[in-house]
C-alpha cells in the first residue's frame, strides 16, 4: 500500500458511519449473542478451533451477522471475499471460486466467501457455487434476515450450519453505547461526550435491539448537539427525543416475523387465552398483514383445534372470512377481534384433525381389496353384478341407525374418531354410546 492511498483509507474510515467504525474485529468483541458466542458454545468453539465449515446466519438486522463473518476471517486468517445475492452474477463467483483454488494450490489457504442476502440467491449463482462448497474450496457464510428453512434454497441449507442471531438485549445496547463514547480510535471518544442514563436507555429502546440503528441515532444526537462554554456535549433523554421519530414495528410480512407472530396468535387462541391472541392479532394488524391471511388461519384453527365441542366456531370463522373481505380495513378489524374472542373462549377438541391423520395413514398404508359389495352402486345395472346387493336402509330402523359393515374387510374394527367430554361433542360421545347399546341389545 501506497502512501496516498494509506491517507485515502484513513481519510474513508474516519468519514465513514459510526457502526462502521465500531465493528468489533476480535471475538472477544462482540457484544450479544452469547448462545452461539461465549466460550463453549458451538459457533465460538468451531471459531477458535479453526474448524469452520459453510455457515448461515440470520437473524434481524443489527444483530451482528455481517460481524461475525469479518471476525471469522481476521480469527482465522483466511482469505476473505464478500458478495451481495441481490447484485453478484455467476460470472462474479466463477471468478472468486477460480481465485480460491488459485490461492488454495500456491498458499495452501481457504477463502471464506460472504454472502449477503443469501436468500436471494438464484438457481444459476447457487449451481455455480454448490461444487466448490462440497469440495471445501470455499468455506460459504450466508447472511439473511429471512428463515433460511422457508426463504434459502434448500441444496444450501443442507451443506451449511444454521445459526440463529436474535435482537441484542437493552444491556447489550447499552455496553455498545458506552463503548461508542469512550473509544478514541474508532468511536467518539475524542469528543467530551456526557450522557445521562436515561438518554442511554431511551436510545437502547429505540433501536429494537438493532445496534446499526443504536448507533446512529447517537452519533446523529452528537453531532446535531452544540458544545457547551467548557467544550462539554451533554446528551439528555429529551435530546434523543427531539431527534428520534416513532419506533416502528419490527415485522415483516414475509419475513421471520411474520411466522413468528401467526404462530404466537395460533398458539395463544388454541391455549384458550383471548388476550394474548388479541395482542398478536394487533400486531400483524399494525403491521399491515394481509386480513385475508388472517382469516384463513382462523378458519383452519377453527376445524382443527376448537372442531366438534363448537362446531359453530366454524361458521363463525368462514362468515369473518366473508365479512372481511366485504369490508376491508379498518373495519375488519372489529370482525377478526370477534371471531379470535369467540374461537378463543370456545371448548377445545383435536379429535376431528387427530380423526382423518389415522385414516390417511391407513389409506396411504393398507392395501385394501375392494369396496364391501352392499356399499357399491347398483345403478345403470350394477346390480345384476352384486352391486348394492345386502345393503340396509338406515332410516327404516329406530333412531334411523342399524348396524351393518362399512369399513373394508382389511379394516374392520378399527376405529379413527375418539369424541371427547368437551362442549358439544359430549352430546356427540353420548350418541355414539346410545347406538353401541342399541346393538349389544
Amino acid at each position: 500500500m501506497d502512501f496516498f492511498q494509506y491517507l485515502g483509507e484513513k481519510r474513508l474510515k474516519k468519514e465513514s458511519p459510526l457502526a462502521y467504525k465500531l465493528r468489533p474485529k476480535r471475538l472477544e468483541e462482540i457484544v450479544g449473542q452469547e448462545h452461539i458466542l461465549s466460550p463453549g458454545k458451538p459457533l465460538y468453539n468451531l471459531i477458535k478451533n479453526d474448524k469452520l465449515t459453510s455457515i448461515i446466519l440470520y437473524g434481524p438486522p443489527g444483530t451482528g451477522k455481517t460481524t461475525i463473518a469479518h471476525v471469522i476471517a481476521n480469527a482465522t486468517g483466511k482469505t476473505f471475499k464478500t458478495i451481495n445475492a441481490t447484485i453478484a452474477g455467476v460470472n462474479d463467483i466463477k471468478r472468486i471460486i477460480e481465485e480460491a483454488k488459485i490461492e488454495f494450490s500456491q498458499t495452501g489457504k481457504k477463502t471464506i466467501l460472504f454472502i449477503d442476502e443469501i436468500h436471494r440467491f438464484n438457481k444459476l449463482q447457487q449451481d455455480a457455487l454448490l461444487p466448490s462448497v462440497e469440495e471445501g474450496v470455499i468455506i460459504l457464510i450466508g447472511a439473511t434476515t429471512e428463515n433460511p428453512f422457508y426463504e434459502v434454497n434448500k441444496a444450501l441449507v443442507s451443506r451449511s450450519l444454521v445459526f440463529e442471531l436474535f435482537p441484542l438485549k437493552e444491556e447489550d445496547i447499552l455496553k455498545i453505547i458506552e463503548r461508542a463514547i469512550t473509544d478514541k480510535e474508532n468511536g467518539l471518544g475524542e469528543l467530551n461526550i456526557q450522557i445521562d442514563d436515561n438518554a442511554k436507555k431511551f436510545i437502547a429502546k429505540l433501536s429494537g435491539g438493532d445496534a446499526r440503528v443504536a448507533l446512529n441515532i447517537l452519533e446523529a444526537v452528537v453531532y446535531s448537539s452544540s458544545a457547551q462554554d467548557d467544550g462539554k456535549i451533554f446528551i439528555s433523554q429529551e435530546s434523543v427525543v427531539n431527534l428520534s421519530n416513532r419506533k416502528t414495528a419490527i415485522y415483516d410480512a414475509t419475513g421471520d416475523m411474520h411466522y413468528d407472530t401467526i404462530s404466537a396468535f395460533i398458539k395463544s387462541v388454541r391455549g384458550s387465552d383471548p388476550d394474548a391472541a388479541l395482542f398478536y392479532l394487533a400486531k400483524m394488524l399494525d403491521s399491515g398483514e394481509d386480513i385475508k391471511f388472517i382469516a384463513r388461519r382462523l378458519i383452519i384453527l377453527a376445524a382443527e383445534d376448537v372442531g366438534l365441542a363448537d362446531p359453530m366456531a366454524l361458521t363463525i370463522a368462514v362468515s369473518a372470512a366473508t365479512a372481511c373481505e366485504f369490508v376491508g380495513m379498518p373495519e375488519a378489524r372489529i370482525i377478526l377481534s370477534e371471531a379470535t374472542i369467540y374461537l378463543a373462549c370456545a371448548p377445545k377438541s383435536n379429535s376431528a384433525y387427530l380423526a382423518i391423520e389415522k385414516a390417511l395413514e391407513d389409506a396411504k398404508n393398507v392395501s385394501i381389496k375392494s369396496i364391501p359389495m352392499h356399499l357399491r352402486m347398483s345403478a345403470h345395472g350394477q346390480e345384476k353384478l352384486g352391486h348394492g346387493v345386502g345393503y340396509v336402509y338406515p332410516h327404516d330402523y329406530k333412531n334411523h341407525w342399524v348396524y351393518q359393515q362399512y369399513l373394508p374387510d382389511e379394516l374392520i374394527g378399527r376405529k379413527y374418531y375418539y369424541p371427547t367430554e368437551i362442549g358439544k361433542e359430549k352430546l356427540i360421545a353420548e350418541y355414539i354410546k346410545k347406538l353401541k347399546e342399541q346393538l349389544d341389545s
